[in-house]
């Protein structure tokens, strides 16, 4: 099945030829050389997909995910649940990426480790969920993990009077056993640091003996539309949360009930594609663009206009127009503003800033230092190391304008970094991105999609090869 079509004028895409990714995941950004006219689907929400998971598991039927992300955090999370006694198999479809998912719960038991990998859902949602189980759990993850803030996670279980076991560490490796019962109440958490910590809870609490009020105790809580998605997805399942007062959440005990759910596209794995418009110029289309949605990318809507872009939705479909672009002969014009709703936008934007004409500060995205890697201080490296004038804030970074020039692009193990690596080397030639696979934690397809952005051509479905082979 074809999921691309390029109808755009006939150049070549790479000024050098194509640089293909190497075994080892080095591969060299493509450099454009004309304006775009692309339209592009996507596959599904990370975040969407391992929140349906969750409440799957814990619902009191069985459940199908139609359209789900297929990608190393989901694989996780499907192994994680599939670890604790859940079943889920794959049912075929006539969809480009990959098959539907047929849910069913089952009895949660322990004596088990469950791989978080770099996760951060996985080892934020699944410990409450674990704590239904009955049985010892370990949870582990990749060594960049163990560097992840989990504290908040370790103290609110004991709160809820789960026996943990982290040896003082309040990271990865800790373990936990679970009674088959988790009482509940009131428990008082601070998530400053990312909001997965009140999602977690939110997700299991329904089943907790006694539900959840839960309150957050810290100055600042980031990525508000990531707590909206995870109280609009358990309302779709019958479960009604209650906010009396801000960063205070009720929820009662109550049947979660197993559905049928169509996963949204990835809006926030769009934010490369559409930035590359007002980079090589021309026009970038994502189809199947919801018209309502909790994902952040929706605020791409109004955040790429701030540089430039004239942004129109006909239908579900959402077209970027860059203009001349970048690549063109237009200027991008520096910006000040603060993502404190999607941090996850952050490095797309902080790249798009980096090739401005003026100066930009990009605030409200402080609790990015506890993600993959710190991103903060990884962009900021990355694009001085390029010629880059980067300084890091309390709560952000400031850009002033500077020539990039040819470089390694450092990824982190993570995929946000690997994908702001690729905007830049589309303005900068010889950007050689130092492993482009760890985009398969979210977008197993990512350089084969940029390959067709580019105008390669028709990219047939991904359905037949191996996503995750590397693993």
């Amino acid at each position: 099945m074809q999921v691309f079509r390029y109808s755009g004028p006939e150049f070549s895409p790479y000024e050098d030829g194509h640089t293909p990714e190497t075994d080892d995941g080095r591969w060299v950004a493509p450099r454009a050389s004309g304006p775009l006219r692309a339209s592009l689907s996507l596959p599904g929400s990370k975040s969407l997909t391992n929140r349906e998971l969750v409440l799957s598991a814990l619902a009191s039927g069985p459940s199908t995910l139609r359209l789900p992300l297929h990608s190393r955090d989901s694989a996780l999370m499907i192994d994680a649940l599939k670890a604790l006694g859940t079943s889920i198999t794959e049912v075929p479809n006539d969809e480009p990426y990959g098959p539907d998912l047929l849910i069913t719960p089952g009895e949660l038991t322990g004596g088990t480790t469950i791989d978080c990998g770099l996760a951060g859902t996985v080892m934020r949602f699944i410990p409450p969920l674990a704590a239904l189980a009955l049985g010892p759990i370990t949870f582990d993850g990749d060594e960049s993990a163990r560097r992840r803030p989990m504290k908040t996670t370790i103290e609110s279980l004991r709160a809820l009077g789960v026996d943990v076991t982290d040896d003082g560490r309040g990271s990865l490796p800790f373990s936990l056993y679970g009674t088959g019962e988790v009482e509940g109440g009131d428990v008082s958490i601070d998530a400053s640091a990312s909001s997965q910590f009140v999602s977690g809870l939110l997700l299991s609490a329904p089943r907790f003996a006694r539900g959840l009020t839960l309150t957050h105790t810290g100055e600042t809580l980031p990525s508000l539309p990531h707590i909206e998605m995870t109280i609009d997805v358990l309302a779709q399942r019958g479960v009604q949360v209650t906010s009396p007062s801000r960063g205070v959440w009720v929820v009662p005990p109550t049947p979660i009930e197993g559905r049928e759910i169509t996963i949204e596209p990835d809006l926030s794995n769009a934010a490369p594609f559409l930035v590359a418009a007002l980079v090589a110029g021309g026009t970038v289309s994502i189809t199947h663009w919801p018209a309502d949605t909790t994902q952040v990318g929706a605020d791409l809507i109004e955040l790429l206009p701030l540089w430039g872009a004239t942004v129109t939705l006909d239908g579900d479909t959402l077209t970027v127009d860059g203009g001349d672009g970048l690549i063109g002969g237009g200027a991008l014009p520096g910006v000040d503003v603060d993502l404190s709703r999607g941090g996850e936008l952050a490095p797309a934007l902080v790249a798009l800033a980096a090739l401005a004409s003026g100066p930009s500060t990009i605030t409200g995205i402080g609790h990015l230092r506890g993600h993959e890697t710190d991103r903060l201080k990884a962009l900021a490296a990355e694009i001085n190391a390029l010629g880059g004038r980067v300084t890091e804030l309390e709560d952000g970074l400031r850009l002033e304008p500077s020539p990039l020039h040819a470089g390694q692009w450092r990824s982190y193990e993570d995929h946000r970094m690997a994908t702001a690596g690729a905007i830049i080397g589309l303005a900068v030639e010889g950007v050689e991105v130092d492993d482009v696979r760890v985009t398969s934690k979210t977008l197993p397809q990512f350089v084969s999609l940029w390959d067709d952005l580019l105008g390669r051509g028709v990219h047939e479905s991904p359905a037949d090869i191996d996503l995750l082979g590397f693993l």
